[in-house]
């Protein structure tokens, strides 16, 4: 009788441990997830006030609850918010986007920029730019057709008794350099309106105003939305195809349907700031060693993540040569190159 008490005590005692353990996980995860979102707030916020007219934060509250025709209220309305807003739209998509690939491809390398889905946008949003410049409405949804024809081809040509992580990576890098050579030919084909997509191609949120907000703000709302349904779809993915199928998933068209989401996300970040690269690659690993590997998690707080990173990179980049800007795209490929070389080696 002693012995089954004593066990039964340990039981006990080994659910308090878990349960407590628990607690204490999710707390951790929830602190970050709002240390995430003072970080995007604090970002916006420096965005809209730095720059060659030095704003402080106090104005800046005063102009956005009372505009005004003042120099500085003009500064704030027109230039630096709509931007700071295109930048944390840009962030969050990518981000998203990012840790979206890397769990149905179960590759902690797979990037939008990276594997070709991008590229696949960029292909079909430059074409756009250059052969049909008074169709420039229709950049987004063109966009989204490219990324998923890449990310399709990038499936077929990976695929062999099933997809493995190095395959995924070495077919993603063939169709980008393809489709970079498609870009690269309508440029020079037609180089008297090159200026425009080469900047596009650097990527970079200089000159973006409340037009560009229209475009990616619907885009950028709905593919949330889907991350943050996919989040359970995505957890299951992670225990494995047999696993998931098991507990009653269709891998196939889970994993379809999430590339779609994806591609969506990338493709509206790319239409809007070009070629940005890197930002799926470095967010949603940042956020994984932070938060852990469930996607509930994982998801929010790569948006939030996002938002932060790449609007204090643009700000930086606005201001480290003023009053000759960077594109963000440099500060990103600068910081995410050696990322990713780290990741290689640890991975492979």
């Amino acid at each position: 009788m002693t012995d089954e008490r004593q066990e039964h005590q340990a039981v006990l005692d080994t659910v308090e441990i878990v349960n407590k353990y628990g607690i204490n996980r999710t707390l951790w995860r929830s602190s970050m997830l709002l240390l995430f979102a003072v970080l995007a707030i604090l970002a916006f916020l420096v965005a809209v006030a730095k720059g060659s007219a030095d704003i402080t934060i106090s104005q800046v509250a005063d102009i956005l609850l009372h505009p005004t025709a003042s120099p500085a209220s003009q500064i704030i309305w027109n230039i630096r918010l709509p931007r700071a807003i295109v930048g944390t739209l840009v962030g969050m998509n990518l981000a998203l986007s990012g840790a979206i690939l890397q769990a149905i491809m179960r590759n902690p390398l797979a990037d939008p920029h990276i594997i070709g889905i991008s590229s696949g946008a960029g292909l079909a949003g430059i074409a756009v730019m250059i052969l049909f410049p008074t169709l420039t409405h229709l950049i987004t949804p063109v966009a989204f057709v490219g990324a998923m024809v890449a990310a399709v081809a990038i499936y077929v040509l990976a695929w062999k008794n099933g997809i493995k992580p190095v395959r995924i990576i070495l077919a993603g890098v063939a169709v980008s350099a393809f489709l970079s050579a498609g870009i690269s030919g309508l440029l020079i084909f037609y180089s008297d309106r090159v200026h425009g997509a080469l900047m596009w191609m650097v990527g970079g949120l200089s000159a973006r105003s409340w037009p560009h907000v229209e475009i990616i703000l619907p885009y950028a709302i709905l593919g949330l939305i889907l991350a943050l349904i996919g989040a359970h779809y995505l957890n299951v993915l992670q225990l494995g195809d047999d696993m998931a199928q098991g507990l009653g998933l269709n891998v196939e068209v889970t994993r379809i349907a999430l590339t779609a989401v994806a591609a969506l996300l990338a493709a509206s970040a790319v239409s809007v700031a070009g070629l940005l690269g890197f930002v799926g690659l470095i967010i949603p690993h940042i956020c994984r060693l932070l938060v852990g590997s469930d996607y509930r998690f994982i998801i929010p707080g790569s948006a939030l993540l996002g938002m932060a990173i790449i609007t204090f990179s643009d700000t930086f980049a606005r201001m480290i040569f003023a009053p000759v800007e960077l594109p963000v795209g440099i500060i990103m490929a600068a910081v995410g190159a050696p990322f990713f070389l780290f990741l290689l080696r640890r991975e492979l």
